[in-house]
Formats: structure tokens, sequence, C-alpha cells
């Protein structure tokens, strides 16, 4: 298994959120984090890898099984000790729905093969650890996305629990940015570090702030940022129904972000936050729910539909002093986790 490739030249674009993911796999409709900064446990202060590359491949191979199994049955139990965070909680929703709406198992089940893995491991001391396992999906093999890199991260919060995967990326093969390297080892960047234009802990502030009201903002434009706006503000002006977006930002826990730094001086981070979508059509009308929602709400739909979705996105964040698009969208992943009628 490899840990660091050797320097190549990639681009800097922001890629669109690609099909095929875990999260759509398990019907895409929590260990506190922090991106580095020494923690000490029981004495534990030696800044060493947070994991060995066997200790990682196994952790790799563990999710994976779990991932089918749970895929196969429909059953959120059967892989519900391997996630967390983000990617877990869109995961078990996903499950959940789809245990009602396919009781008897996925009929469209395809054993999820992880391979080609390099393993990004950060050194730190204490815990809670972490890395990102950085591999090529089956899922698109004969497709012109099969050269695609899937990007786990990977948490662990005590040295007796278990590796968990957080988060999930999905980049094409040249979008995998260069990351800087230590003594053969990933480089954490700190959340509330001041060497970014935004520090990893900010972002999901900003990001909801950013979706919430418009105006001036650190975000390049994309289909996460500018265009989704847009089109929210297409939805909120559809006659007879009045639709309403909140946005939450979810940075705590197992929600923490997780950053790797870049040779360019910039880092990779993994951040979360929620966003709810409030639905209320007009008197005598209700709003439409398909059964999957069905399947995860709570209430009884009246006249009013609330979804909450979790959202699990990567950025490509620049270093400090840059004042124009310093941070781009890698890709973004999200589901719907709960639904309220009323």
């Amino acid at each position: 298994m490899r840990r660091l490739r050797p320097k190549r030249q990639t681009r800097r674009s922001e890629v669109r959120r690609r099909g095929g993911t875990l999260a759509a796999v398990a019907t895409a409709t929590a260990v506190a984090l922090t991106a580095s900064g020494c923690v000490t446990v029981h004495g534990e202060t030696a800044v060493v890898p947070g994991a060995t590359p066997d200790e990682a491949t196994t952790a790799l191979a563990g999710f994976v099984t779990a991932f089918n199994r749970a895929d196969k049955a429909n059953d959120p139990a059967l892989d519900a000790g391997r996630v967390t965070g983000p990617l877990g909680a869109i995961n078990q929703a996903g499950l959940k729905a789809k245990s009602v709406t396919q009781p008897e198992g996925n009929p469209d089940h395809r054993p999820l093969e992880l391979r080609d893995a390099r393993f990004l491991i950060p050194r730190k001391a204490g815990w809670p650890r972490w890395f990102v396992a950085d591999t090529d999906a089956s899922r698109d093999d004969g497709t012109p996305q099969a050269d695609d890199r899937w990007l786990v991260a990977f948490v662990r919060g005590g040295p007796d629990q278990q590796w968990k995967a957080a988060h999930l990326v999905i980049l094409g093969k040249d979008d995998v940015p260069e990351f800087a390297g230590e003594q053969g080892d990933a480089v954490p960047v700190a959340a509330g570090t001041d060497a970014l234009a935004v520090p990893p802990a900010a972002l999901s502030e900003r990001y909801a702030a950013y979706l919430g009201n418009g105006g001036a903002s650190p975000f390049a434009a994309g289909p996460h940022t500018s265009q989704w706006r847009e089109k929210r503000a297409r939805t909120a002006r559809k006659p007879g129904l009045a639709t309403q977006f909140i946005d939450r930002a979810a940075d705590t826990g197992d929600f923490a972000p997780l950053a790797l730094a870049t040779e360019d001086g910039g880092a990779l981070v993994f951040f979360a936050s929620r966003h709810f979508e409030r639905q209320t059509t007009a008197k005598g009308y209700r709003p439409k729910v398909g059964p999957e929602l069905k399947a995860l709400m709570k209430g009884e739909v009246v006249n009013t539909v609330t979804k909450e979705w979790v959202s699990s996105q990567a950025v490509l964040v620049k270093p400090a002093g840059t004042d124009r698009d310093a941070v781009t969208f890698a890709g973004r992943l999200q589901g719907v986790v709960s639904v309220e009628g009323s």
C-alpha cells in the first residue's frame, strides 16, 4: 500500500458532485475531532502517525465488508459500527428508509470494492486520530468516471475504539491535490490556524451564513455555492407552494473538520453542515412525500413538511492573504436524515 505518491502536476478545478456515491447506493436521501492539535490522553504526548499502514488497511477492509453487508440487506445495524459523522448520518438514514421500502433487501446490490489504496496518515499526539484513504472504487468501472478517486476520512476516538468512516469525497484523478509530506506522513492543519484564508473551524458557520444571506463570501462560484442559491430562489417562487430554507453549522463532535496541508500552502478540508427545507402548501393541498421520505417521517402531513439534510463537503482552501475565491469546492455529498410533517 502506498502512503504519499510522487509529486505530479494537477489542476485545481472544482469538481461537480458525481453519482454513485456511498450515500446514493444506500439511498442518498458522532468522537470529538480537531484537524490537528496535541491532545494528551493517559500521558500520550508523543507526536506519531495516527495509524500504521496495516491498521489503515484493516480499517478500510472492515468498512467495505460492513458496508456491503448493510447495503445488500438494507439493514443499518450491519454497518452502524463502521460509520460516523456526516457520512454515517447519511448512510444510516438511507438504509433506514430502504429497510422500509425494500424490507427483503436490495435487489440492485453490487459489491463495492475500494482498491489501489494509498493512505494519508497525519502525525499527531494523543487522541482522537484520523487518516484518509485515497482509493479507486469499483462502482464506476466501465464508465467515463472509471479513474475517479474516492477519498474516505476515517476517525478513531481512542485505543479501544473502532476506526469509522466519517467523510467521503469523489474527485477526478487529476483533481486530487498534491499533499504536503513530513517524514513520509501527511501534514494535518489545525482547526483554528491563521495560515489559511479561512480556518477549518470557521468553514461550516461561514458556509451556512453564505447560503442563508448571500453577500460577500470566501467561496468560489459553482454548483455548491452560487448555483445552489439560485436554484433555491427558483424553488421558493413556485405558485401554491412556499419553501423556506434554514442552514446550520455542524462542526462539533463527530462532525468537526479535518484538514490536510497541500504543497501549495493551502489545505484540503472536510467539513459538514445541516440544511432544513420547509414546504408549506396552500389550504386544501398537501406537499408530495415519496415513500423513502415517508419511511423517515415523524408526525402527519397536513400542509407542511420539513426535511433535514446532512451535507459532507471537501474544499480546497488557499493560504492566508487570498482575497478572492479563497475556498473552492472539490465535492459534496448530502442526504435526507429526517422528515417531519405538520
